[in-house]
């Protein structure tokens, strides 16, 4: 059911207060029910990132589906693939739940005013790079969407159990093909290892900017959207991944690297926030290769959408006779 959308002028500080006390309390909440213009805003904002990033996300894995090195590979990344394009579905139509058109989101997407996730504007040099996207970037994305599966947006949150279950195998089969390759020829172990060195970094600006940076963590923490911050998200990640290289004799290319036994966290070095920037404003390495490609494919598949809304016109023309 979609709720029409309300208003600045609604949120008067009683309703406010009883939607904080039932976040507050854990409640779950639907989308029929009341909420404040802001939370539906930032909703619409986060969510529509996310499928943004599900769909261009296809584009630098679908690259290599031709030249994978045996059949098993290539039908791991064509179903690896298609899970993106399902997982973008799930949270377009969850964002259709809070009032908003997924086709006013899509376009724009494709006119370059929406944002989707920085690491999917670098490009795939080599077969090397599927697994290490997998093993980082499908790792990362399972650390922020576990969280987000305990949501306080009950569409956003159930959308996120059946992600998760397919990005685990998304990072499986990731880490299989760098530990293949780790353990593989000279020439493989370079390949892979150069792989981790221009992974490394992106990877961990996926989380967004630092907690001092970010501009909505504050507010999504408070309101439940989110459960952790971009820092504690990002800490986990590293703490995560380091034993996991390894454990394939892979080195992070991070010479900061240290464990902290108090923590019980691995310290690393600072993040490269222009680089960070320059990407999200659109100056990236693949920014303008992306976007044209999503243009392209919305323009090729223009007759199905056409085809379709004729077949729904006339299907509601004869019920509407019967």
């Amino acid at each position: 059911m979609t709720q029409t959308r309300s208003t600045p002028q609604s949120d008067d500080p009683a309703r406010v207060a009883a939607f904080e006390a039932r976040i507050a309390a854990g409640e779950s909440i639907e989308p029929k029910d009341w909420m404040p213009d802001k939370y539906r805003r930032q909703l619409i904002r986060m969510m529509s990132q996310h499928a943004h990033s599900e769909i261009v996300g296809m584009l630098p894995e679908g690259n290599w589906i031709t030249r994978a090195p045996s059949l098993r590979r290539k039908i791991a990344l064509i179903a690896k693939v298609q899970d993106e394009a399902g997982h973008g579905l799930y949270i377009y139509c969850g964002t259709e739940t809070l009032g908003v058109d997924r086709g006013e989101l899509i376009q724009q997407l494709l006119d370059g005013t929406a944002k989707y996730s920085s690491i999917f504007n670098y490009p795939t040099l080599s077969w090397a790079d599927i697994g290490v996207i997998g093993w980082f970037v499908d790792g990362a994305a399972i650390v922020n969407q576990t969280i987000l599966a305990k949501a306080s947006y009950g569409p956003y949150a159930r959308a996120m159990v059946r992600v998760c279950k397919e990005e685990n195998f998304h990072k499986r089969q990731g880490y299989e093909i760098v530990a293949t390759l780790a353990n593989g020829t000279p020439a493989q172990k370079a390949m892979v290892q150069d792989a981790v060195n221009r992974w490394w970094w992106p990877s961990l600006m996926m989380f967004g900017p630092s907690d001092t940076d970010s501009p909505n963590t504050a507010e999504l923490i408070r309101w439940k959207v989110k459960r952790k911050t971009n820092d504690e998200l990002r800490q986990r990640f590293v703490n995560l991944t380091v034993p996991q290289a390894a454990a394939v004799q892979l080195t992070l290319p991070d010479p900061s690297l240290a464990y902290d036994a108090t923590s019980e966290n691995w310290h690393f070095g600072p993040i490269d926030w222009d680089e960070f920037t320059q990407v999200i404003r659109g100056n990236g390495p693949c920014n303008r290769e992306r976007l044209e490609a999503r243009r392209k494919a919305h323009d090729d598949g223009a007759w199905v959408r056409e085809a379709a809304a004729v077949h729904a016109a006339k299907q509601r023309a004869a019920s509407a006779a019967a």
